[in-house]
């Protein structure tokens, strides 16, 4: 069993490159990012702010998402929330959750699981992947590229077109997010034994073939 793990900021082609390196290795996919923002979501229809009262919701609800590269879903209590994550008011309220240390140990107890189970490997995406969630990994990848680089990749993504106006709309709340997730998440520098892919100046082919040469030197 071969595990993966990715970590990087929002951005860098992490979640795209994630699916298509474990799609062609025939390994499982792990977004642990959507796993938060589940529980976001469910806090928020809830009307759920207090730290105790956010691990209860996460212990009390049947958590199930989807490891099939190819067709990824997430739901929460059996009910399918795969769109209603990616909202930006889910985006802004992030720190309901990934905030509150008791929350994101039963999300990473959670996590775990489904590495530990996964055959014949798994790919594993999100923050603190490489240092916390699964440090022994046989492969542990910290995805970066410029702020300019990103900022324009994150605008073509939410606009689907570049211009100055979406590019600082974007820019405010890309470098936002970076900020409040690294209090709680390291995701900026790579710790030892992990590997840089700076996909600033290189496709998405070339950065799919990085980490299937990185996986194929480690099996090797």
């Amino acid at each position: 069993m071969t595990t993966v793990a990715i970590d990087g900021p929002s951005g860098v082609g992490k979640s795209s490159v994630s699916r298509e390196s474990a799609s062609r290795l025939g390994f499982g996919y792990l977004d642990t990012g959507a796993m938060y923002r589940a529980v976001v979501w469910l806090c928020l229809n809830r009307g759920v702010e207090e730290p105790g009262d956010v691990v209860e919701q996460i212990r009390g609800c049947d958590l199930e998402i989807s490891t099939d590269p190819k067709n990824f879903y997430i739901e929460v209590d059996g009910i399918d929330v795969t769109e209603e994550i990616r909202t930006d008011e889910v985006t802004s309220n992030a720190t309901i959750v990934s905030a509150v240390p008791d929350a994101r140990a039963e999300l990473i107890e959670k996590q775990r699981e489904i590495i530990s189970a996964a055959e014949p490997g798994i790919v594993v995406e999100g923050r603190d992947i490489t240092t916390v969630v699964a440090p022994d990994a046989e492969v542990r990848i910290l995805m970066t590229a410029r702020d300019e680089v990103r900022i324009a990749r994150r605008t073509q993504q939410l606009h689907g077109s570049v211009d100055e106006a979406t590019m600082k709309a974007t820019a405010e709340n890309v470098i936002g997010r970076d900020k409040k997730d690294s209090k709680t998440t390291s995701f900026l520098t790579a710790a030892d034994g992990v590997h840089t892919l700076d996909t600033s100046d290189i496709d998405f082919e070339a950065s799919v073939q990085a980490v299937l040469d990185l996986v194929e030197a480690a099996r090797g």
